[in-house]
């Protein structure tokens, strides 16, 4: 007998439905998520730096930035002139 790989989860997805909210969250977390990865690729920016070039309250780029460092996209890059605000960069991955 042949084992099929996936078939829970393709079973899994069969019988239940993914809720509209959580495809609308997830759309906009990657839409987020392109948006701080393509300012990132510019320069190094600290969180008050992507809160401006990016128009958004600062604690949802607290909250997406520390879910791109969380999940390795994006690294702490160097400590500014005064030693008060860390810059972030994208992760070299090669």
């Amino acid at each position: 007998m042949e084992i099929e790989k996936g078939k829970t989860a393709k079973y899994l997805k069969e019988k239940r439905e993914v809720a509209q909210e959580v495809k609308d969250k997830q759309k906009e977390f990657l839409k987020i998520k392109k948006a701080i990865l393509d300012a990132l690729k510019e320069d190094a920016l600290t969180i008050d730096q992507l809160t401006q070039k990016l128009n958004m309250a600062k604690h949802e780029v607290v909250f997406y930035l520390m879910s791109l460092v969380k999940y390795g996209f994006v690294q702490t890059g160097d400590v500014d002139d005064m030693d008060e605000y860390f810059s972030y960069k994208l992760k070299n991955n090669g």
